[in-house]
């Protein structure tokens, strides 16, 4: 598979996990990953957040580390890259109020573009709304958003993926192996 470039959208309070494995894990094999946050800089940080499942009835949610961005979303062009990564955690709950952001990701769905969303990024995709027919998982709290803009959730294992189209999703960091491998695939990467 050739190297791909790959554009990563975050922000604080990113979930930890689902921002760090797949950008050291996509740099692994090759690809050029840019991890950008709409207001900050190449070289700023954006601090993560860790959620675990302890039996609560939802997850619960500690401090994580901070992740530092290597790349400026202002003058980001989307046409300069491959594919998109939407990690989960807070940070899509409020990404989705910037336009610029909601450009970024319509722009990877109207190329046909591999796009990998997990937990709670598919917010962005269903404000942007990208998500019309389409069927896509998250986590389980996301499925009304999915819903009220055209989508249907699916529902797979928390460690389960769900690929649509150009479309990779699930419903948290425990499906990394699955996700991952399927995302890997849509960009082109013979997986055994």
């Amino acid at each position: 598979m050739n190297a791909k470039r790959i554009l990563m959208l975050v922000g604080d309070f990113v979930e930890d996990y689902e921002v760090m494995v797949p950008f050291q894990a996509l740099q692994m094999v090759g690809h050029t990953v840019h991890a950008v946050c709409p207001g900050k800089r190449d070289g700023d940080t954006v601090r993560t957040a860790i959620h675990d499942f302890e039996g609560d009835q939802t997850y619960s949610e500690k401090p994580g580390h901070n992740f530092k961005l290597n790349a400026t979303f202002e003058g980001v062009d989307a046409g300069q890259y491959d594919a998109l990564v939407i990690p989960g955690g807070r940070a899509p709950e409020y990404l989705r109020l910037n336009a610029a952001v909601l450009d970024v990701v319509r722009h990877f769905f109207a190329a046909g573009k591999p796009v990998a969303a997990i937990c709670h990024g598919p917010q962005l995709l269903a404000a942007a709304g990208v998500l019309k027919g389409r069927t896509c998982s998250a986590y389980p709290a996301v499925g009304p958003d999915i819903g009220l803009c055209g989508g249907t959730l699916a529902e797979v294992p928390i460690d389960g993926a769900h690929t649509d189209g150009n479309l990779v999703t699930a419903p948290a960091w425990p499906a990394h192996p699955a996700w991952l491998r399927a995302f890997l695939k849509l960009m082109g990467a013979t997986i055994g």
